[in-house]
């Protein structure tokens, strides 16, 4: 039984996380479906393109908000049940593939970067820091937001784990989860790698030619 409701708990984060936020305050601000133009990714950045920075600013949000809850959730309610840290790395990695694959939009979402920061921030405030700090230090110095989010993704679960017994206690199955969710954000960069390969991708705040 206890499996169950476990699994429940897991379920519900991906529904959460199947939310695709981007698409839904679209919708209701009378704008386009952010998959029909520019790169047709459903998530904050590329609602921005449609010159809502409203629009944009709630996306984002709400797209960190549905992978910082479940996490949080089980974290603060969880011991009450008997609930380890555990099953919230893995109701985190749930939502955050629901915003990959959202069953709700035909399991077509986003890259995950905003989802991924709300699951940190749930995990560890501390190491949210640390890895805000690492985007914000490559974005500085390489312009590429695409670069600065997967690097930033993958020294999360590095930080993680060299960071037990310093700045906080960690789980092998925490450190899996956020190892799992940089490989998937990294993969879901594949055609921005082969942009900045080619040096094609665009910086910010410069314009194309």
């Amino acid at each position: 039984m206890e499996m169950l409701i476990q699994a429940g708990v897991v379920l519900a984060s991906y529904l959460a996380g199947s939310l695709s936020f981007a698409v839904i305050v679209s919708r209701l601000m009378g704008l386009n479906d952010p998959r029909s133009y520019g790169s047709k990714n459903p998530g904050a950045t590329n609602v921005l393109r449609s010159g809502s920075k409203k629009a944009a600013i709630l996306t984002l949000v709400l797209d960190a908000f549905k992978g910082w809850l479940p996490v949080a959730l089980v974290l603060a309610y969880g011991p009450e049940q008997g609930w380890g840290a555990g099953l919230a790395a893995w109701a985190g990695l749930a939502a955050f593939l629901g915003h990959l694959y959202p069953v709700f939009f035909g399991f077509a979402g986003g890259k995950g970067v905003a989802t991924a920061v709300g699951v940190v921030v749930g995990v560890n405030g501390t190491l949210a820091l640390a890895v805000l700090l690492t985007f914000a230090i490559v974005l500085y110095f390489s312009r590429y937001v695409s670069l600065a989010s997967m690097v930033a993704a993958v020294f999360a679960p590095a930080f993680y784990r060299f960071g037990d017994g310093v700045a906080w206690q960690s789980e092998a199955t925490e450190v899996l989860s956020l190892a799992i969710m940089a490989l998937l954000l990294v993969w879901r960069h594949r055609e921005n790698i082969r942009r900045l390969l080619a040096g094609t991708e665009s910086q910010l705040g410069k314009k194309k030619a």
